[in-house]
């Protein structure tokens, strides 16, 4: 009777530190969890202009006529060069070169990299206003991509629409993360001034919230790390793989007390 209390244990205390061993705590923010309420700083969000980025620019007043040649149309192939692509039948983009410029209508070579859309808009503003009274100038940043892999639930290539976008925006524009994605350790990879930077969030900590790099920028690359519970069981399906390696421990357990017995009868 004792030898089988003694089984019953080693069964139950192998399967617990299976289990023990593996957790990983799924809640985001959980050091603020119990807060009930606070601020953080907002911080910049606005991405800057880098090159090779594609800027859509448009320009109208309440004279057309006068902004006209702020805006090539497709009808006159003469005026396009490398320096311009298609966008819209009516609209093209511009393509920042590899100094970072653009060559803009009646303005020439404009050096643009390093500011925002914002920034650029108020600057083209400026300078046709010379010229047209009261422009209004649009500028969007078209190529603004950022790529989700990892233990998500849709690892994909997201284009972004608007320029405030954060790292939890495109985890939940990915699904969010699974079960096996480790919250603790979530890789960003971001291209800045001929340099590959990266820096890792804890989205178990609200200090993420206060990170410069909360806010995200063209083609920002975000990896979920699998935690240990994924990388022990690769093999194995996503759905099962956890119940197989309780179940194995259980198994292997059960195997050698029967063993013990079998021998301690034999004797």
């Amino acid at each position: 009777m004792k030898l089988r209390h003694i089984a019953l244990a080693l069964v139950i205390g192998a399967a617990a530190s299976s289990c023990s061993t593996s957790k990983t705590v799924l809640p985001y923010f959980t050091d603020i969890s119990a807060v009930e309420s606070g601020t953080f700083q907002t911080g910049d969000y606005s991405p800057s202009i880098k090159p090779d980025d594609e800027l859509l620019i448009t320009v109208s007043s309440l004279n057309p006529e006068a902004t006209a040649i702020y805006n090539l149309p497709l009808s006159n192939p003469a005026k396009q060069s490398e320096m311009f692509k298609v966008a819209t039948p009516s609209q093209q983009t511009y393509k920042v070169d590899n100094e970072g410029d653009i060559t803009f209508p009646v303005l020439g070579k404009l050096h643009v990299a390093g500011l925002t859309v914002e920034q650029l808009q108020n600057e083209l503003t400026e300078l046709i206003s010379k010229d047209v009274e009261d422009p209004i100038v649009n500028v969007a940043l078209v190529n603004f991509r950022v790529v989700v892999a990892g233990e998500v639930k849709t690892p994909k290539s997201i284009i972004v629409g608007r320029n405030r976008y954060s790292i939890l925006d495109a985890l939940s524009d990915a699904g969010d993360l699974t079960e096996y994605g480790e919250r603790s350790n979530v890789l960003l990879v971001r291209e800045e001034n001929g340099e590959r930077k990266f820096v890792h969030f804890d989205l178990n900590s609200s200090e993420t919230l206060n990170s410069p790099y909360f806010y995200l920028q063209q083609n920002d690359y975000i990896y979920v790390e699998p935690n240990k519970v994924r990388q022990a069981n690769s093999k194995y399906n996503q759905n099962n793989s956890f119940k197989l390696t309780v179940i194995s421990t259980i198994v292997s357990a059960t195997s050698v007390i029967a063993s013990l017995v079998i021998a301690l009868t034999v004797k």
